[in-house]
């Protein structure tokens, strides 16, 4: 079996190679915030703040599931680049097996907990008794029905952009979220279904975009390395690289899960009108993360290839090159974010309180957006390298180790308008710690011969 897109990650010009691997990721992230922009904006047209503030305190455990697809994606990627740069293609197909075949296992695990536990778990999210129903329909068809295709989805995505098939992991990726879009009029409307009509839109689309991967996977299956052949599956010389690598992702999405219930909860304690127009900010600020986050996950390849390549010099001209357009795309999009706000919000939902509420908090939340970015592209370098605490505590600085305890200090202090805040200014102090640690790395592989 021969090496995919070798050629791409050597010898092609860093800039092309880049654009490449990282507009078409950034698309996919795109797409997959529209799985939730999509139900926020029709769940909107119901008018019914409620109903709105349900599937808001319903995202951090649907994050939850990312964040173990993250736990393996991002790990296993990690590691296939490196094992490709090796030319360790056995190991390259084991890690592709137990990252699969693990996170399958944990999906059934996750999905069945939170059913089982979730009249303990939706009030500590900040749901009551307006909420609790409409948040645990939209979890049955979301995180216990559809805990599989949900994390296996994403997973899949970054295994084969590990190997250079970008293009193909964004069009799954946008499939889901098209058919997201045209199946979320139908169930919400059409089968008066409301809130769980959304969900069951998202449950059928996402299932789709899953089929679609695995007919990649078994279409490539004689030149690719990632394989579901249980076969291949092990976990010794496996499982700490991937683990290791891909905790800070984990990591990182366990604290913003924690971050957000935090923030749902200060918000719950003035109204679920604050909730619903924090939902709807939240989400569209996210569009900024997503393109951060599609910068760093196509790059990572590139560069873990190159690390382990021991090709030094190419390596640091993708970081340099990404970090640029990364900074450019979150600059543009701040801009539109802030000056746009109002009507933005307003496209969700027409509910004066709640757009008063949205654009405020749409405007402080975005101004930080290039920040995220330089933090994101400095976590992913890390990662790349294989290296394990570094990320780690950079991923839990940016999310939890800083925004929290500003939120709970502004709150006592300043209120609602306070517990905004403390997000864009944790978001700048943690891209200035990411930026001072990530001197010392470029020092030191500048010393050394490619």
């Amino acid at each position: 079996m021969q090496v995919q897109n070798l050629k791409l990650f050597e010898r092609t010009k860093v800039s092309k190679a880049v654009l490449f691997l990282t507009v078409p990721t950034i698309l996919s992230q795109l797409m997959g915030v529209i799985y939730n922009m999509a139900d926020a904006f029709f769940i909107g047209r119901l008018n019914d703040p409620h109903q709105m503030a349900a599937a808001t305190l319903a995202l951090p455990l649907f994050i939850l599931t990312i964040s173990i697809s993250n736990l393996f994606g991002i790990g296993g990627a990690s590691l296939i680049s490196r094992c490709l740069g090796m030319r360790a293609l056995e190991k390259a197909r084991s890690c592709s097996a137990f990252c699969v075949w693990t996170s399958i296992a944990l999906a059934f695990l996750y999905g069945i907990s939170i059913w089982t536990f979730r009249d303990t778990i939706l009030p500590l999210v900040g749901t009551n008794s307006e909420t609790f129903e409409l948040c645990s329909d939209y979890l049955f068809w979301t995180i216990v029905v559809g805990a599989v295709p949900i994390m296996i989805n994403p997973l899949i995505a970054n295994l084969i952009r590990a190997e250079g098939f970008a293009t193909q992991a964004s069009f799954g990726m946008a499939l889901g979220a098209i058919l997201n879009i045209l199946l979320d009029p139908l169930f919400i409307f059409g089968f008066d279904l409301k809130i769980k009509g959304a969900a069951i839109a998202t449950l059928i689309s996402i299932s789709i975009a899953t089929c679609y991967f695995l007919w990649i996977l078994y279409r490539h299956r004689q030149k690719s390395v990632i394989t579901l052949n249980p076969r291949y599956y092990q976990i010794r010389g496996i499982a700490k690289e991937v683990l290791g690598v891909g905790f800070p992702s984990c990591i990182f999405n366990w604290t913003a899960t924690l971050s957000i219930i935090v923030l749902n909860v200060l918000m719950a304690s003035y109204s679920n009108t604050a909730v619903a127009g924090m939902g709807i900010a939240k989400r569209v600020d996210v569009v900024a993360f997503s393109i951060a986050n599609g910068m760093a996950q196509g790059v990572l390849p590139l560069i873990g290839y190159n690390f382990a390549a021991k090709n030094f010099n190419r390596m640091k001209a993708a970081i340099k090159t990404s970090l640029f357009y990364s900074l450019i795309l979150s600059a543009a999009t701040t801009i539109y974010l802030f000056f746009f706000a109002t009507s933005i919000t307003t496209f969700f939902i027409d509910d004066l309180p709640t757009v008063r509420f949205g654009q405020f908090f749409l405007k402080a939340m975005c101004i930080t957006c290039p920040c995220v970015s330089i933090t994101m592209i400095i976590i992913t370098i890390f990662q790349a390298a294989g290296y394990k605490f570094m990320p780690m505590f950079l991923a839990i600085l940016r999310k939890g180790g800083l925004d929290i305890p500003l939120m709970f200090l502004f709150n006592h202090y300043y209120g609602l308008k306070g517990v905004v805040w403390a997000m864009p200014i944790s978001d700048a102090l943690a891209m200035v710690i990411s930026f001072m640690l990530l001197q010392p790395f470029l020092h030191k592989h500048s010393q050394r011969q490619t």
